[in-house]
């Protein structure tokens, strides 16, 4: 309806109910009355614990026909299959809702589901629906679940205690293979098995990547089901971020198969007594794929032992914001360990332990432990200190590298210097360079072998001394820096240098990449190669060509010259580089290259060299296109 008032709502609800011979609601009344603005959905129509039947539900059609709601709450409003059906297909009619809560309607029936179905198929802005405590039996699941399967505009599903164990679950499952939209799916307290039931959460985790939260607590999963679960999870690639698995009657055995299909990034374990030994299992998977940010231990069986395996992954891990370890038997030697992993971890921001110490048969270590437990806390603090810190810079970092916007700071001929490394750690130096600080080798390269074949920056890294650090580099007062994020690779930073090179060489730029190597070697003698870089690979490749097309990742040289070497003028042959005297570091660990400058600069007229270079830019422009 267009151009509603209050009291129209009023006045039509009012006459409804008489018409139907039915009770007013005062609560509902009551909400009428504030409604402020009409013309977008109202937060909310609030009618838990009224009691709704046939009658009262015909009657708000009155009011869903003419204002529509973000929330509308039924939460124990005793539907029965009549005042069910017609409620929901008000609903479906009127797009009344984009959340609907029908929690704790036990008598809706098969009708009622039906109606939902319905609903739920129909309707584009039902985005949430919340049916804990009612029942979804047998004869009522295939509805919703044709519903579930013809890709509703569901996000998030709550099941919780809907006595799902067997048939319905399987046709829920099956159902949800092939529905692209729902996110967050939350099956607790339904009585699910380690057989039949696991086995279908397993087929489901390897068919559907879309689901990102499962939530099984208060079932009877299993070491068997958790088996079945993690055959499904080894086929998540990017789907599943969060499983919840709180008491499930897991141990150590189920620990093992989890810890070699990890990819989560949340995993609620609490209330299962995995033990000590489930932790150790549980470890290594945790600590090789580094995924983990919060992780759920409470009520696990653990003690010291276990908490020093526990110490153990928060020391290797760089990404763990949180961790729950309450209702465990962690007395001082535990909590040791845990206060010297906080000393080397900087990410976690929050462990929760009992307040109270454990009682120790010396009593002195009680204090101990007191004292332990602050020296956590003031770990964690700090860490939330340093974590909110670095999101300040790196929000400096995207206004100052947004995509249209390309900062110069002084205008001088091209000559993009890349950072070389793509993908991920592409952002690492642009971080780096923007902040000045120098990124250490391990961020940008360290981290794969330092093989002659690979495309690591520690090959030259032997030569440099870690002080010039790969990623800046290429960094002088006189320059402009240009950021631009490309789609496909991460962010790139050009830093555009004023190099003057020599002529004879310039010739070269104009020649495609292969013949790089035969181009280097006559102009060779034209000015010493720096002595101090005697195993150069030979093979050279161009330090940008050209935004377009990335350097190969099979070529060593590609990186290292770009990210060590004074930049070369747009198109021209890394080679060049072979010519310039070795940069020496600052104690900024940025690379001198006025030295270079000045040589360069002697050899020739200022004027001859640009028209050279001009010309030689222009020719590999063409020759990449």
């Amino acid at each position: 309806a267009q151009n509603v008032t209050v009291d129209e709502i009023m006045t039509a609800y009012k006459q409804a109910c008489q018409k139907l011979n039915c009770k007013q609601i005062p609560k509902l009344l009551k909400q009428i009355q504030e409604f402020k603005d009409l013309a977008p959905r109202i937060d909310c129509l609030d009618l838990k614990g009224e009691k709704l039947d046939y009658k009262a539900c015909e009657a708000l059609e009155e009011i869903f026909k003419r204002v529509q709601f973000k929330i509308v709450d039924l939460e124990q409003t005793s539907l029965d299959e009549d005042g069910a059906s017609a409620l929901f297909d008000m609903i479906e009619y009127y797009e009344s809702a984009t959340h609907l809560n029908i929690s704790f309607n036990k008598h809706i029936g098969t009708r009622g589901w039906q109606a939902a179905a319905h609903m739920m198929r129909k309707t584009n802005c039902l985005q949430y629906l919340d049916a804990r405590n009612t029942p979804l039996l047998d004869h009522s699941a295939p509805f919703v679940a044709r519903a579930l399967r013809i890709s509703s505009s569901l996000v998030v599903l709550h099941l919780e205690n809907a006595s799902l164990s067997g048939r319905p679950l399987m046709l829920l499952a099956t159902a949800l293979k092939m529905n692209m939209n729902l996110r967050e799916l939350y099956l607790a307290d339904n009585k699910l098995n380690g057989l039949q039931d696991s086995a279908q959460l397993g087929n489901l985790l390897k068919f559907n990547c879309y689901i990102q939260i499962l939530d099984l607590r208060n079932n009877h999963i299993l070491d068997s089901g958790l088996a079945y679960v993690c055959e499904g999870l080894k086929e998540q690639r990017k789907g599943l971020v969060t499983l919840v698995l709180w008491n499930n009657q897991l141990t150590h055995t189920g620990m093992a198969y989890l810890g070699m299909t990890l990819s989560l990034e949340t995993l609620n374990l609490g209330h299962n007594p995995i033990g000590n030994e489930g932790v150790r299992n549980l470890k290594n998977g945790l600590i090789g794929n580094r995924s983990v940010l919060r992780l759920g231990l409470a009520s696990t069986k653990l003690t010291c032992e276990g908490a020093v395996a526990v110490a153990e992954f928060i020391a290797e891990s760089p990404r763990l914001l949180r961790l729950d370890l309450r209702e465990n038997e962690i007395k001082t030697g535990g909590l040791m360990a845990l206060s010297l992993a906080l000393k080397v971890n900087h990410s976690l921001l929050r462990l929760d332990l009992d307040r109270e110490p454990k009682k120790e048969s010396v009593k002195s270590f009680i204090e101990t432990q007191k004292a332990l437990l602050a020296e956590i806390q003031n770990g964690c603090k700090r860490n939330f200190i340093l974590a909110k810190e670095k999101e300040e810079k790196e929000q400096k970092l995207q206004q100052s590298a947004s995509m249209p916007e390309i900062t110069v700071t002084e205008p001088l001929e091209e000559g993009p210097a890349e950072d070389g490394r793509d993908g991920s750690a592409a952002s690492t130096p642009e971080e780096g360079e923007e902040a000045g600080e120098t990124p250490t080798a391990s961020e940008n390269g360290d981290t794969e072998p330092a093989e002659d074949d690979s495309d690591s920056d520690t090959d030259e890294e032997a030569d440099t001394g870690p002080a010039a650090s790969p990623a800046s580099a290429p960094s002088q007062g006189n320059e402009r820096r240009i950021s631009v994020s490309s789609p496909g690779r991460g962010h790139k930073i050009f830093v555009v240098t004023r190099v003057e090179s020599l002529p004879e060489r310039a010739a070269s730029a104009a020649r495609p990449w292969e013949d790089a190597d035969a181009a280097a070697k006559p102009a060779e003698p034209q000015s010493p190669a720096p002595a101090t870089k005697p195993e150069l690979p030979a093979p050279a490749a161009p330090a940008v060509p050209s935004a377009g097309s990335d350097p190969e990742r099979g070529d060593p040289a590609a990186c290292e010259s770009a990210a060590h070497d004074t930049p070369l003028p747009n198109g021209l042959k890394t080679d060049f580089a072979r010519a310039l005297p070795e940069a020496s570091s600052d104690g900024d660990g940025k690379m001198g290259s006025c030295a270079a400058e000045h040589e360069l600069s002697c050899s020739k007229n200022e004027q001859e060299l640009e028209e050279l270079l001009l010309e030689a830019s222009q020719d590999a422009g063409q020759e990449l296109l």
